[in-house]
């Protein structure tokens, strides 16, 4: 992982006392809801505004892409839609990429794999001789068997490892990333990526324990910001929420390729095609809701993003921190993010069988 970039000034509230709240409630953060509990093994996963994304995508004949495939529902769903339709799924998670292959099997060569980060999808694309696609959806964030698998340390509910890859194969993990920054950079951490406003405390908090080896589990990382912030529920989110999100969010780089996506939409979206995004938290929703105004690209669909519905929200408390825009690519040039080109059109597209999974293991975009 390269250096982070994180901005300075990042601020402390004064200490709080036990059964006191000294600040204002969360605006917006990922929490983990009780009420659907993953099959961890089989990849059982929600799939999040499916209706939704479909409206907004309008399949027909062409090729998509789902640049977050994990368990499939939003592939599913866009290949039952149109039996002319084919995707490209993309994922950086095995586990995930294999649930999805069993799932869409039936699909045949409709479907093609791609083991790779969502932000390099311009070279995944590339890759298959795909210039440009009719339709992308994104669904941001962690899924929910990935944080209710243990031994992936996302989440503070469950003992396991301090982890947090999504693609447990490279990279490094959370607690080799505690150990590699110093008190003030993980404080930063905290702040940029958790919206954490008593991050100075917490990272102090951690980086103590880490030194007195009080630093193994999951808990154990949720014991020590405890000691730093208290028990105190802010705004109904648990005190580990932002720190648990801002660490998971620098160890798998998302902001980062999410602005890799964002940068490569207008080159890989047809005029008249259109891209739809779910978040989860407002520092995804700011960069998507940024790339979507700039109106001499996009026609945007959603002028507020759309949320779940109350059916959905009581179904899979976790899709109530979900917020969808989408955008159509307005006519004209191919546009290329500065340093890419695109291979030159090469008639029908055809798609690799999906026993055929493309392993991307190439560099950071």
């Amino acid at each position: 992982m390269s250096q982070a970039r994180f901005p300075l000034g990042s601020q402390d509230g004064q200490l709080a006392l036990p059964g006191v709240v000294t600040e204002p409630a969360a605006e917006w953060v990922w929490t983990e809801e009780t009420g659907e509990e993953a099959d961890v093994a089989d990849f059982v996963h929600a799939t999040v505004m499916k209706t939704e994304v479909i409206e907004a995508l309008a399949p027909r004949a062409g090729v998509f892409v789902d640049v977050t495939v994990g368990g499939g529902g939003h592939t599913e769903a866009i290949l039952e839609a149109d039996p002319n339709a084919r995707v490209v799924a993309l994922d950086r998670d095995s586990i995930a990429l294999e649930a999805s292959r069993a799932r869409l099997a039936r699909f045949g060569n409709r479907v093609t794999f791609v083991k790779t980060p969502f932000g390099h999808v311009l070279k995944a694309l590339q890759g298959l001789g795909i210039t440009t696609v009719t339709g992308l959806c994104a669904d941001l964030g962690v899924s929910s068997p990935q944080l209710d698998d243990a031994d992936r340390g996302m989440s503070f509910r469950r003992e396991g490892p301090i982890d947090m890859r999504m693609d447990a194969s490279e990279g490094e993990t959370a607690i080799e990333l505690i150990a590699r920054l110093s008190d003030d950079q993980l404080a930063d951490a905290l702040y940029h990526y958790g919206e954490e406003r008593r991050s100075r405390r917490i990272a102090r908090s951690i980086k103590r324990a880490l030194a007195d080896n009080q630093l193994e589990t999951t808990l154990d990382l949720r014991r020590a910001i405890v000691r730093a912030v208290g028990p105190v529920r802010v705004g109904g989110v648990d005190p580990a929420t932002r720190t648990f999100q801002a660490l998971r969010i620098a160890v798998n780089r998302e902001l980062e390729e999410l602005e890799s996506l964002l940068a490569a939409l207008p080159s890989i979206i047809e005029p008249g095609g259109v891209a739809a995004i779910i978040s989860f938290h407002s520092l995804e929703d700011r960069l998507v809701k940024r790339a979507f105004h700039d109106r001499a690209v996009w026609q945007v669909l959603t002028k507020k993003p759309l949320v779940a519905g109350d059916e959905e929200g009581a179904a899979n408390p976790r899709s109530r921190s979900a917020k969808l825009r989408s955008a159509r690519r307005r006519g004209g040039s191919t546009i290329l993010p500065p340093g890419n080109s695109l291979p030159p059109p090469s008639g029908d597209v055809s798609l690799p069988p999906p026993s055929m999974e493309i392993d991307d293991e190439g560099g950071d975009p």
